[in-house]
């Protein structure tokens, strides 16, 4: 046997399919990768967007926010159109903040506090 004709029995071996249960075995490790980043990850996130949103859906004037930026106030008047927020931070300082900048609103404990 010369050396080529061993060298394409050794490829034509190599490429030759292998039979499905050995495809799953070799796929397995990286559908087990999908699927814990998928409840580690993907899941908590659109989690917490789904809560962002239903917080951002339910302000009404009075309610006492806390700014991504950290500036707590209470809103005075809402502007849907610009989907903006009018917020009265201090004695007769009103600042208008984007509706995305709202970070959290205040809970009843946090209230109680101050």
């Amino acid at each position: 046997m010369n050396f080529l004709s061993h060298w394409g029995i050794i490829l034509a071996q190599a490429s030759s399919p292998q039979g499905s249960g050995n495809l799953f075995a070799s796929l397995l490790p990286l559908l087990l990768i999908v699927v814990v980043m998928y409840f580690l990850l993907i899941r908590p996130q659109t989690k917490r967007q789904r809560e962002q949103r239903r917080m951002l859906a339910s302000l009404k004037p009075g309610d006492e926010i806390i700014t991504a930026g950290g500036l707590h106030g209470s809103i005075v008047g809402i502007r849907e159109k610009q989907h903006t927020l009018l917020v009265r931070i201090a004695e007769n300082v009103k600042v208008e903040i984007d509706l995305a900048g709202v970070a959290r609103v205040k809970s009843i404990e946090e209230r109680t506090k101050e």
